[in-house]
């Protein structure tokens, strides 16, 4: 059966998503722009959809805007605000990609984390102000809810007011894709002018995103994707009618579960994370404390993880590790470096997350598969 520990990537797609979304690829599979009674049928289901999730990220439906992904739901966030409005915009060091690729194209400037990875308010602050010490009025100011890596959460309620007391004309806009299965993300974004999310993150269907617009980011937001006037003139395209129906479905069942869900992946990543670091001498990155429950981001001294995880693919086990392709070359994980890390020691740090449907079997395998796989590799070093 093997153990999938790689939820942070993807998640698998619960049952009652796959039968909600269903009918919307037979018998209400019209467009929902269109003016018939089948087109109709479409968009009740996509204003439905639209409805459950404002109730659920605590805005309200003409502030959910539809796209097809995490990804573009932050390309639109940090592209839209910044078209036409000169400013500086600030952006952690830890972004996702997602966030950082456009954030570089605008010369976003990078506000460094403490060596476990949190945002302080105070260094925020100071770059809001040398942004104002230069007569340069911020345009947007981007810090994720939830690391998608090392799993830390930021405290944006706290960051939040730095901007709206330093630079209140600064759009502020969250990436809370890794955060909605572990936290209240309408507490924690309540005020947030822009909230990304995705719904293959909690368990619904690749291929669907949210980006929630406020009003004070809807009148200036210009969009990427134009031609239609679907999704308040902000997002073209055709709506995805089945994904917008099951990532409702999806977010209804995991903030229903919510707390047993954290409290059951919690031990279980407790778990995971001492046993490994008793058979192997593992160290983790930054305090659990600050940590969503399914995050179990390790270090193994001495060890690639690049390799271990090759021994533990090949017996059962499915993880990840913070690298990525950057010209051909596989680099360090860019938020281990902002933490501190050097180059070796970030090579030797494998990503498990954990996730609803994780169970004690998988572990166990892991537990046993990782340890032997880490040993035998220090033995060949």
């Amino acid at each position: 059966m093997g153990a999938y520990l790689d939820h942070a990537a993807t998640t698998p797609v619960r049952a009652e998503v796959i039968e909600a979304m269903l009918p919307f690829f037979s018998d209400s599979f019209a467009n929902p722009s269109g003016a018939h009674s089948a087109a109709r049928r479409a968009r009740r289901a996509l204003d439905g959809a639209r409805e459950e999730l404002a109730g659920l990220l605590g805005c309200e439906p003409w502030e959910v805007v539809f796209t097809s992904g995490g990804t573009e739901a932050d390309n639109l966030a940090v592209q839209g605000a910044v078209s036409g409005r000169p400013g500086p915009v600030l952006v952690s060091a830890v972004e996702h990609r997602a966030v950082l690729a456009p954030a570089q194209l605008v010369g976003a400037q990078l506000v460094g984390v403490r060596p476990d990875g949190v945002v302080e308010p105070e260094a925020l602050a100071a770059a809001l102000d040398a942004c104002s010490a230069r007569g340069a009025a911020p345009t947007l100011v981007s810090v994720m809810l939830v690391n998608s890596e090392v799993g830390v959460v930021q405290p944006v309620p706290e960051l939040l007011g730095v901007v709206r007391e330093r630079a209140p004309e600064a759009l502020f806009h969250t990436d809370a894709v890794q955060a909605f299965t572990w936290l209240d993300v309408a507490a924690l974004t309540a005020g947030c002018d822009l909230v990304s999310l995705s719904g293959h993150k909690i368990q619904g269907p690749k291929g669907i995103g949210v980006l929630v617009v406020r009003e004070r980011a809807a009148r200036v937001l210009e969009p990427v994707l134009r031609g239609g006037g679907q999704e308040r003139e902000l997002r073209a395209g055709t709506q995805n009618v089945a994904g917008a129906v099951a990532m409702a479905v999806a977010a209804r069942l995991a903030a229903a579960e919510r707390d047993e869900v954290v409290a059951r992946v919690a031990e279980l990543r407790d778990r995971l994370a001492d046993g490994l670091a008793e058979s192997t001498g593992a160290l983790e990155p930054a305090p659990r404390r600050l940590r969503v429950a399914g995050s179990c981001h390790l270090r193994f001294p001495g060890v690639v993880g690049e390799e271990l995880l090759l021994l533990a693919d090949a017996a059962g086990v499915a993880a990840s590790t913070g690298s990525a392709c950057a010209s051909g070359a596989r680099e360090p994980s860019h938020v281990l470096l902002a933490m501190g890390w050097d180059r070796r020691s970030a090579r030797e740090a494998v990503r498990f997350s954990l996730g609803p449907t994780t169970t004690a079997g998988e572990v166990d395998l892991a537990l046993e598969v990782v340890t032997g796989a880490v040993a035998r590799l220090r033995r060949s070093a």
